[in-house]
């Protein structure tokens, strides 16, 4: 499976019978390459509705005839838009053509802004994804929560993808913290540098972890292979 950085939380998924993105906050977004707009997933995951997860997920979807999966009331946003969705909500799990999807908490807020109006669209979450062999968790926007814990699967984690900006999300110190919760063999951080509130040194991250995991420091527009 690859796994390729668009920039903040973006991810686009791969392998041998999927496209998948997650959070494609393309458009405003000083990382991410224009040429990602023309990206054509068979799935959208969407952790909340905040510009910079939602991003450009409605026209993405609109194009590529994507199913966004997303919790219930964002997905309901989303349909009413006239996407394809397919709605869940904290702790619940399906089993989709390219594997499991469960939906985690997480400490954040979502909504929709539309001119000056706010559409609060219901919990933010996280992904527990169970893909080719393969278990891997996208926090989301979130705090650091002890209960953590009772997301890793009985296999264990491969594969971690934390925010460390700090001020919106986990900084770098709780990130770490997440680490020990979650004993994940491997951790990408996410969610810094995009814009100067959220600026961080990746590699004081990494220093934390020390030997608890692999960190991954991805650049936007890199890819890693998880074999």
């Amino acid at each position: 499976m690859e796994i390729r950085f668009l920039g903040h939380a973006g991810f686009w998924l791969e392998g041998k019978d999927f496209k998948l993105i997650i959070d494609p906050f393309i458009s405003g977004n000083p990382q991410a390459e224009e040429e990602y707009l023309q990206l054509k997933p068979d799935w959208i995951l969407l952790t909340h509705g905040h510009g910079d997860h939602l991003g450009d997920a409605l026209d993405m979807a609109e194009k590529s005839g994507a199913t966004i999966v997303a919790p219930f009331e964002l997905a309901t946003y989303c349909e009413n838009k006239g996407c394809q969705v397919h709605p869940m909500h904290i702790g619940g799990a399906h089993e989709f053509p390219f594997g499991r999807v469960k939906m985690t908490h997480a400490q954040h807020g979502s909504a929709v802004m539309e001119g000056d109006r706010i559409i609060y669209t219901g919990n933010p979450c996280g992904f527990l994804l169970e893909i080719e062999g393969r278990a891997i968790y996208h926090a989301g926007d979130t705090g650091l929560f002890s209960d953590m814990r009772l997301i890793v699967p009985d296999g264990g984690l491969d594969l971690a993808i934390l925010p460390i900006g700090d001020n919106f999300v986990m900084g770098p110190e709780d990130a770490s913290r997440a680490v020990d919760f979650l004993a994940p063999m491997r951790v990408i951080p996410m969610h810094y540098d995009t814009f100067p509130l959220i600026a961080q040194d990746a590699e004081k991250f990494r220093e934390m972890v020390q030997d608890r995991a692999e960190v991954i420091i991805m650049k936007p527009g890199d890819t890693y292979s998880l074999q």
